[in-house]
This record gives C-alpha cells, sequence and structure tokens, in this order.
C-alpha cells in the first residue's frame, strides 16, 4: 500500500490534470504494486527552497511496505520517477528531490485494524 506525496511550488495552473492518474501509473509499475493499492497526495502552491533556490521545485515522498527498503531498489524506483516527473513537469533532475520511507505492515491502518492481519 504505497503512499506518494508530491509536493512543489508551482501552482496548480502549471499541474497537468491527469499528473495523478499518470503518476499512480508510474508508481504502480515501478513498485510493482497494483494501482488500486496506491494512495497519492498532490499539494501546490507551497512556500519551498531547494539548494537554495526557490526556482520551481518539487519533492517526492514514496513510503511503502517492503519495496523502498534498500539503495538499489530506491535507485531504481528513483530513475523511473525522476524521468517521469522532468517530462510531465519539465523540471531539470536538480530540481526534483525524492525521500524514500520503508514501512511495516503494524505502522499502517486499514479496515479497522493494521495491514499485519488483513
Amino acid at each position: 500500500m504505497p503512499f506518494i506525496e508530491l509536493e512543489s511550488n508551482l501552482p496548480a495552473s502549471c499541474i497537468p490534470e491527469e499528473l495523478v492518474n499518470k503518476l499512480c501509473s508510474v508508481a504502480a509499475e515501478a513498485l510493482s504494486k497494483p494501482a488500486e493499492r496506491i494512495n497519492i497526495t498532490v499539494k501546490t502552491g507551497l512556500a519551498m527552497l531547494i539548494a537554495g533556490s526557490m526556482a520551481p521545485c518539487v519533492q517526492l515522498t514514496i513510503s511503502s511496505i517492503g519495496v523502498v527498503g534498500n539503495a538499489e531498489q530506491n535507485k531504481q524506483h528513483g530513475a523511473k520517477f525522476f524521468e517521469f516527473l522532468t517530462k510531465e513537469l519539465g523540471l531539470t533532475a536538480d530540481r526534483i528531490l525524492i525521500r524514500f520511507y520503508p514501512v511495516e505492515p503494524w505502522q499502517i491502518g486499514k479496515n479497522g485494524t493494521v495491514m499485519t492481519f488483513l
């Protein structure tokens, strides 16, 4: 059950209408998870500074069980997300940061319990 959070200082008007659906497809493919399990939040128009500059930028946070736990996995995932975001948002790779957080099944609640018991 991956959680994807995209934060940007770009105004909402600069985010393509289909970005959320496309990001879901990219995440499902990159993380080998069904699209129905992907959860995405997009926040725009934020006050953000990356590398000392407030030029257009994005921070992408990816939290998931079992698929973001090591450097090799994240290197492969990151390449796919960087490719997608540079293409879709017209940003250079140095204006995009990705944070990976592995989570355990007991840290995600669903249907009145936690994923451990589902």
